[in-house]
């Protein structure tokens, strides 16, 4: 399923965000850039150790919630690995969608400001962060959406969803957004 916006195309995948053959590819990553379980720990065993080497030199403070940061991809057949930290979920009560918002906004800004062409999401903070999927399926396609609006160049992003039912969230906030039904 995929909308086109002039150049650019966002699409969704149901799949292994590590086996993607594309620019950048974005890691939930925690505050530390520590490395972690579910799509951090397997970004980090398919790229291999030069990815947390390069983020303990370039980033020793770690990364904001709400924020981006960028390495090289180690083995993965991607150019980059964009490290997103996204919110923890608390109820809603402390700015956890704007923060989510920001964190997709900060990967795109990285994404163009690097000459990536094609960018693929997981679902960030629909994990252990605990972020309610249908949320977060609406703010990071409307974020994604509202940037290819106003983006030049071409982009195309792929939101890479591991399960069916995350791929359904996620389908049906695309069909609403493209005018499907």
């Amino acid at each position: 399923m995929f909308f086109q916006f002039r150049e650019s195309r966002l699409e969704l995948l149901q799949g292994d965000i590590t086996k993607l053959s594309v620019d950048a590819i974005v890691n939930a990553a925690n505050c530390e850039l520590a490395g972690g379980g579910g799509v951090d720990g397997a970004i980090h065993r398919a790229g291999g150790p030069s990815i947390m080497q390069e983020t303990d030199r370039l980033y020793p403070q770690g990364c904001q919630t709400g924020s981006a940061v960028i390495s090289t991809a180690g083995n993965l057949q991607a150019r980059y690995v964009i490290h997103a930290v996204g919110p923890i979920w608390q109820g809603g009560l402390r700015k956890e969608t704007e923060q989510l918002a920001n964190t997709y906004q900060a990967c795109l800004t990285l994404a163009v400001e690097h000459q990536c062409r094609s960018l693929a999401f997981p679902a960030i903070s629909t994990g252990v962060y605990r972020f309610p999927l249908d949320l977060a399926a609406e703010v990071s396609l409307k974020t994604i959406s509202h940037f290819l609006e106003r983006h030049d160049g071409p982009l195309n992003v792929f939101m890479v969803l591991f399960d069916q039912g995350a791929f359904g969230a996620y389908a049906r906030v695309l069909e609403l957004l493209s005018g499907v039904s």
